[in-house]
């Protein structure tokens, strides 16, 4: 019988994944900016790991360019390698995590304000109670902010509302929900509960500024209707637009759901805008690639449950139905 031998591999290259985890990501997202966004890192520490990796293979592993980081001759031919590396490394720690039976990690969400309020809350106890592995990471900021964060993989989940008929084909619909127009406790105009889009020539607005796509859809359908929107004020918080609204009698439009709370407890009045009716979809979009896979698909899966329960309330519509 032959003694037993240990395998004989040289790990000096491989000593430090992470370094290698910060090649990869600027080398697939080709600047350091991104790839510091990509892996909640800073450009400083990326920097730093990429000056030692080149000291250890004594080697340029990147050409700087006026438009961020290329790979060098040599990067290029190291690169698929350390892929190769990276995914196995991965692969390993999701077993011995036993992340291949029960789905576990941080899984990142970035939503506007007004949509995350109302699912929050019933998302975190569905996971508490069903993947109690899984930790969430709420990113809350404008649509144009969330747009970003998903171009630059920096959240696993976006949830964006959407106007018009028919989604992009990578995006599902979660509700269909309506725009009110919302004034203060006593006003005349949104003591009613329907009025017509009409209605709002000429008022006073605090609106979010452009490019918004609330704003888009608004001035569209202003002109096609012939009025006039003016907006006083331009603002992308949702608590200011609620709190000026109340305190210096402006207007301002969103869905239910944003000033519920608000119009329950006598603070702010909402009526439905109608003829024509100004709806937008709640989107999911899952990134391309980032975080633990099965740990996404179950957050998807658990926001498409906390939302159904939504419904069930009356503040959305489901799915992408038309009103």
């Amino acid at each position: 019988m032959q003694p037993s031998k240990a395998t004989n591999i040289q790990l000096d290259i491989a000593s430090d994944l992470q370094k290698w985890r910060a090649f990869l990501a600027i080398a697939e997202l080709g600047s350091l900016t991104r790839a510091a966004l990509f892996l909640d890192s800073s450009q400083s520490l990326l920097s730093r790991h990429l000056n030692a990796l080149e000291r250890e293979c004594n080697a340029r592993l990147f050409n700087r360019t006026g438009r961020g980081v290329q790979l060098s001759e040599v990067g290029q031919r190291l690169f698929p390698h350390v892929k190769a590396l990276l995914s196995d490394a991965e692969q390993l720690q999701l077993e011995i995590r036993g992340e291949a039976r029960e789905p576990a990690g941080r899984v990142t969400i970035g939503s506007l304000p007004s949509v995350t309020n109302p699912i929050v809350g019933k998302l975190f106890n569905r996971l508490q109670a069903r993947h109690p592995g899984i930790q969430l990471k709420i990113l809350e900021g404008s649509s144009g902010q969330v747009e970003e964060w998903l171009a630059d993989a920096r959240v696993d989940i976006a949830i964006l509302y959407r106007y018009g008929a028919a989604l992009p084909e990578q995006e599902q619909a979660l509700a269909t929900v309506d725009s009110y127009l919302v004034g203060a406790a006593g006003d005349r105009l949104t003591a009613k509960p329907e009025l017509p889009f009409s209605a709002l020539d000429g008022l006073p607005f605090i609106l979010p500024s452009a490019p918004n796509g609330l704003r888009s859809a608004l001035d569209a359908l202003a002109r096609q209707q012939h009025i006039a929107l003016s907006p006083v004020l331009e603002a992308d918080s949702l608590p200011l637009m609620r709190s000026v609204v109340a305190q210096e009698r402006l207007y301002t439009v969103l869905p239910l759901h944003a000033v519920w709370a608000e119009v329950k407890e006598g603070r702010l009045q909402a009526a439905k805008i109608v003829s024509p009716g100004l709806q937008r979809i709640v989107s999911m979009i899952l990134a391309r690639s980032k975080g633990p896979g099965k740990a996404v698909q179950s957050v998807a899966a658990q926001i498409v449950q906390a939302v159904e329960e939504s419904t069930r309330q009356g503040l959305w519509r489901p799915g992408a139905e038309s009103a």
